[in-house]
């Protein structure tokens, strides 16, 4: 037996090629060694190793890849994935205040350390360890990433969308938990959609048939695609319906067409496509990534404006196939109010942080309290006005 008091070694890593696909995913995904699906299709090497082939991170984004690796002797026993941040853009756990309060005060925010998924707020394992090395692997990837920042001098450190467990790890070893908020979508077993309408309020249901009937009179088909039968064309499309929302939403999109290539080649088994062809042509699509029991909504556009399709691409045909295969729970993306009249209930989703500053340090952590009694708030609040019937109520 080896000598647990043996000091680990922790690396950085300029691209997951330097690790390895089966050492990363020994850790990232340990699940899927049975063939099955992982947990987290975003934290696979063949999704962030797309990021980075296709050069939506790397030079010039903003995020300079960064991994770490954390050894037992020769044996990779955890890894995580990150970056270090230029800016703030493509998290969405926002820290823009924070870096405006720093720079304010003549400090320099950027460069930052992130351990994230680019571009994807799905909440998920950031700290990635073998079975049975969860305690030593998390402090290692902590004590690393800790130190890299220390050693660049860098304002901060931060771990997006980790899981509850991460985050009452990460704040045992001195790191500050952040609650935010999204709204997803629950299966309590419903046998179909009308099942699931079965459980809201009459004039809940009534709005949403509705809004499904003019959304699929749009004057054409909806379909949903998934592995093979998406086609190199389909990404033509939908990288025409990407263009359109990223230039109305962040002026640039964060991902490049060469992602879709790679996409195709590498990850058509993990998405699910839905498309609104009207005409022979696709005019709307939603972009949809598969885990072992939730489906993760990640991107929308449309060529053609029609009532109601946003919401029918991105969050009724989410469900319908959510419930059609068994998963349970869909999330579909930051923020959105609207969701919660379509069946999705607010949650809450976690982050951690490290400031070097201890002034800064602590006025962050004052802040992050008031925060947290706010999204729990507000999450019950929220819930409260959710869309589900709480007694009798016959159509």
């Amino acid at each position: 037996m080896r000598d647990p008091s043996v000091s680990l070694s922790v690396t950085s890593h300029a691209s997951l090629a330097e690790i390895g696909q089966a050492a990363w995913d020994a850790c990232a995904c340990p699940e899927a060694a049975d063939g099955g699906r992982p947990f987290d299709p975003f934290t696979t090497f063949r999704f962030l190793k797309a990021l980075e082939d296709s050069r939506s991170v790397g030079a010039g984004s903003g995020w300079g890849p960064r991994h770490l690796a954390v050894r037992d002797c020769a044996q990779v026993i955890a890894v995580a994935p990150l970056y270090v941040k230029a800016h703030s853009q493509g998290e969405y756990i926002f820290d823009f205040g924070w870096a405006q309060a720093w720079e304010r005060a003549g400090g320099r925010y950027y460069p930052k350390l992130q351990a994230a998924v680019p571009f994807t707020p799905a909440s998920g394992r950031r700290l990635l360890t073998l079975r049975g090395q969860e305690a030593r692997g998390r402090a290692a990837l902590v004590q690393g990433m800790i130190g890299l920042a220390e050693a660049n001098r860098m304002s901060s450190a931060h771990i997006t969308f980790c899981t509850g467990a991460e985050a009452e790890a990460g704040a045992a070893m001195g790191l500050m938990p952040r609650a935010s908020q999204q709204f997803h979508w629950v299966n309590a077993g419903y046998a179909d959609y009308d099942a699931f309408l079965a459980a809201l309020s009459s004039r809940k249901r009534k709005a949403l048939r509705r809004e499904r009937a003019e959304a699929q009179g749009f004057g054409g088909q909806i379909v949903a695609l998934t592995g093979d039968q998406i086609e190199p064309g389909h990404w033509d499309a939908f990288w025409a319906f990407y263009q359109d929302t990223g230039s109305r939403k962040w002026g640039t999109p964060y991902l490049t067409r060469a992602f879709f290539d790679r996409a195709q080649a590498t990850l058509r088994g993990d998405i699910l496509l839905v498309l609104a062809i009207r005409d022979g042509r696709p005019v709307a699509g939603a972009l949809n990534l598969i885990g072992r029991d939730t489906l993760y909504g990640r991107y929308w556009g449309a060529i053609e404006q029609h009532p109601f399709l946003h919401f029918e691409l991105c969050y009724h045909q989410a469900i319908d196939w959510a419930i059609g295969h068994g998963l349970a729970r869909v999330e579909a993306g930051a923020q959105g109010e609207h969701k919660l009249a379509r069946g999705y209930l607010p949650v809450v989703t976690h982050s951690l942080h490290w400031i070097a500053d201890t002034g800064f340090r602590r006025a962050v952590a004052d802040f992050l309290e008031q925060e947290r009694r706010a999204v729990d708030h507000e999450n019950d609040v929220m819930t409260s006005m959710g869309p589900f019937r709480r007694g009798p109520d016959p159509e």
